[in-house]
């Protein structure tokens, strides 16, 4: 049986096919959910997001480590999709976070130097488990 906290050449195929977005999951300081769409880069160590500092859910994984990140195909309708359940460890600040948030923007199309200056956080999502809903063959 497959390892359900890393991803299989199948699923790894489907995280990095160009331009899909993800919808992440926190919590909040009183457990009420919180849900956004981001950016994401998939590497050898996890699943790399990023944010602006002062928005609520980099707060809430500050707090809370505990992400969900759900990633689907827009082509079928959501009937193809990848569940991460991970844990957010914070990979950069600084010029590296811009640096990180500068990478995605060449990945989905966008200004890199639109990010100069602001201040950034990466997170690293460790995987916890991952699950596929429909065929990804």
């Amino acid at each position: 049986m497959p390892d359900p906290t890393t991803f299989s050449p199948a699923v790894r195929r489907f995280l990095t096919a160009p331009v899909r977005f993800a919808a992440i999951a926190t919590s909040g300081a009183d457990g009420t959910p919180h849900q956004a769409v981001v950016w994401y880069a998939l590497d050898d160590e996890g699943i790399l997001v990023n944010s602006l500092v002062g928005r609520r859910w980099p707060a809430d994984l500050q707090r809370d480590p505990r992400i969900a990140l759900t990633v689907l195909d827009p082509d079928l309708e959501a009937e193809l999709y990848v569940t991460v359940q991970a844990e957010a460890v914070v990979a950069a600040t600084g010029d590296r976070a811009v640096r990180d948030i500068q990478d995605l923007a060449r990945r989905y199309g966008s200004d890199p130097s639109s990010f100069e200056g602001l201040e950034r956080i990466s997170f690293r999502l460790v995987p916890r488990s991952v699950t596929v809903h429909g065929d990804l063959d």
